[in-house]
């Protein structure tokens, strides 16, 4: 089910800038250093137990190296797209540029890391930074439906030092919203953070099989 805040849901879109990526079978000296995209659609999924668990359903993922399309896929669900990326921070000033095959997914965002503002951006459906707090993370499960076996697949991510920082961005183009069914809607900047120096790690994905009677549509 949707994670919602006053009727509204969320997309979180991560750009991320990973260093000695490796998985955990793999010494350190084989790590390799990644750009990832993502776009994850907040939400709740109960298990057969019972327990109502808050995360991430995955929606799109890219990554500008093809080792990371050709293996990530092999070892995760993400799903991985090759993208171009042109990633720049310089003096307090971060801007990236993400290129796909078909501008199905275009992104140029400009963030000023030097200045903290006081309040969430305008349109926000957050009336304070406080607020807006409650959605930046980190939320532990990753969730995937898996057609294969008719399962939820529920990664949980591990993450040290977590303090997100509020920052100004600017979003030049995000091309993924013009496509259904979110070009049904209008897109709000409802938050927009900053965190730096995470030590980050994905425990095995445990998977659960779904009741006959759910569906792909209704399944997370």
């Amino acid at each position: 089910m949707l994670d919602t805040f006053h009727n509204f849901g969320f997309v979180a879109v991560a750009m991320v800038d990973t260093q000695n990526l490796r998985p955990t079978f793999c010494p350190a000296a084989m790590g390799q250093d990644f750009f990832l995209t993502g776009y994850r659609i907040f939400a709740r999924y109960r298990t057969a137990a019972g327990r109502t668990l808050r995360g991430l359903r995955i929606l799109r993922s890219d990554t500008n190296r093809e080792l990371m399309v050709r293996w990530g896929n092999r070892l995760t669900h993400y799903n991985y797209r090759l993208a171009r990326v042109d990633f720049q921070a310089r003096d307090e000033r971060l801007e990236i540029n993400i290129q796909t095959p078909r501008a199905e997914a275009d992104l140029r965002v400009v963030a000023d890391l030097g200045s903290v503002p006081d309040s969430p951006p305008e349109g926000s459906p957050f009336a304070n930074l406080r607020e807006a707090r409650l959605y930046a993370g980190p939320l532990p499960y990753t969730f995937d439906y898996e057609k294969e076996t008719h399962s939820i697949v529920m990664i949980e991510g591990v993450r040290e030092d977590w303090h997100p920082r509020p920052v100004r961005v600017e979003v030049l183009e995000n091309t993924f919203f013009r496509q259904a069914p979110f070009n049904q809607a209008q897109p709000v900047l409802a938050n927009a953070f900053h965190v730096a120096n995470i030590p980050y790690r994905w425990r095995r994905g445990v998977r659960e099989v779904l009741p006959k009677h759910c569906d792909e549509n209704n399944a997370a």
